[in-house]
């Protein structure tokens, strides 16, 4: 009799999924070009290599002005520091996303405000951002989840009439597009990671679009060292060192030359996984928004009933591993986040607004429900696996459905 892979049976799939990151011949040469250059770092800045990826990059996503950086961690932080924000600002940013959303305000001396999210998204709420403005916010950091993006339309609104500085999350959003317009490329600015696991990936790297040049030469200057990249007034910044190497850079322009064939694959599949998963009882897919017009795979996401199956999501996880499948159960609600640890940070924001970081059980339940009862994310491996990577995660569901009260058993 057919079981679980998990008590004993048969995987549904027995063949690894595609590895990533992709690389061949190119990225060698790529990268030999460069050692042999003798031009290896960021200084001065931009070097050839990291220039061509800028000028690519918004040719792919779209924008005018675009600044590279050593990660998509502070590509957030810049663009606060690039708009003003600091001491005394407070930031509205979701609960359910990587903790370098939150953090990246703090370094730059703002307060995070942590907000809930919109159950059929798992992307920010648009209301619960209106209600949690004060006269300090600053800023608004939605963040494009998954193969989601956030409502932009309402928050560019809440944005305008608050006049506030909107800083787009997109590390998981490249080549995404809302109205046809690049995700990135709607608020002030755009935050892209090129961190190893990213569907555009130079194993560590990230890049900024900026709205305006102005907020570019700024960004520029932050970066490196605070030397002026305004070509009139040659002003300068307190800055650091964040620039990105050349090395990066050579592999992010090999890496960009993959994407658009990667994209659509990705986008084939994924069509045909909501065909499929939309049959299996218990599973929801979450609502796509029709000006919401191409959509990214760096996680696909979808929800468990878990009074369907009978247990939470992360035991479905657990045998969706079993059957062969590489899924996971996402990142925890910021205020349940191991990695986000304002209180043991020395910057004075937390001390400043204690009220603001005092976060309770309940306080944020739609994201509280993503994270621990119904999210499952699937790997963009996925889908560069042809429709039998697909039929094989639908096949496992299909089965761990039918054998959940066992399942359940176990688990107990």
């Amino acid at each position: 009799m057919e079981k679980l892979a998990l008590l004993g049976g048969t995987p549904v799939r027995n063949t690894a999924y595609p590895q990533w990151p992709v690389f061949d011949e190119r990225d060698i040469e790529a990268v030999t070009t460069v050692v042999q250059s003798g031009n290896w770092g960021g200084f001065p800045y931009p070097g050839p290599q990291t220039a061509e990826f800028v000028r690519r990059f918004l040719a792919l996503q779209g924008g005018e002005h675009a600044v590279a950086m050593m990660n998509g961690t502070v590509t957030l932080e810049v663009a606060c520091r690039a708009a003003g924000i600091g001491w005394g600002d407070e930031v509205i940013v979701p609960a359910y996303t990587f903790q370098a959303t939150a953090a990246a305000p703090m370094a730059a001396g703002a307060l995070p405000v942590v907000v809930d999210i919109d159950p059929d998204t798992y992307c920010i709420d648009p209301k619960a951002v209106e209600a949690a403005i004060t006269d300090r916010t600053r800023a608004i950091i939605p963040v494009h989840l998954g193969a989601q993006m956030a409502d932009m339309d309402a928050l560019m609104d809440i944005a305008a009439r608050h006049n506030l500085i909107v800083i787009e999350d997109s590390a998981h959003a490249h080549g995404a597009k809302w109205r046809e317009q690049g995700a990135g490329t709607i608020g002030h600015f755009g935050s892209f990671s090129l961190q190893s696991s990213k569907i555009l990936t130079s194993g560590e790297g990230g890049i900024l679009i900026c709205k305006t040049q102005e907020l570019a030469d700024r960004a520029a200057s932050i970066i490196d060292c605070g030397r002026p990249h305004d070509a009139a007034r040659q002003l300068y910044t307190m800055g650091a060192n964040y620039r990105m190497g050349e090395l990066q850079a050579a592999l992010a322009n090999v890496a960009i030359e993959r994407f658009p064939q990667q994209a659509q694959e990705r986008e084939e599949m994924a069509a045909y996984m909501d065909e499929s998963l939309s049959e299996i009882p218990g599973v929801r897919l979450l609502k796509r928004d029709l000006r919401h017009t191409a959509r990214s795979f760096y996680r696909y996401i979808f929800a468990i009933d878990p009074e369907v199956f009978g247990v939470t999501h992360d035991v479905v996880c657990d045998a969706l591993h079993a059957e062969g499948i590489p899924a996971d159960d996402g990142y925890p609600p910021m205020h349940q986040y191991e990695l986000f640890q304002p209180h043991l940070s020395r910057l004075p924001v937390p001390s400043a607004f204690p009220e603001r970081l005092r976060f309770h059980p309940g306080q944020f339940p739609e994201s509280e429900r993503a994270a621990t009862r119904e999210a499952i994310w699937l790997n963009e491996n996925v889908f560069r696996a042809g429709p039998q990577g697909v039929d094989d995660v639908v096949a496992a569901l299909r089965k761990i459905y039918k054998h959940r009260e066992a399942l359940a058993a176990f688990q107990s």
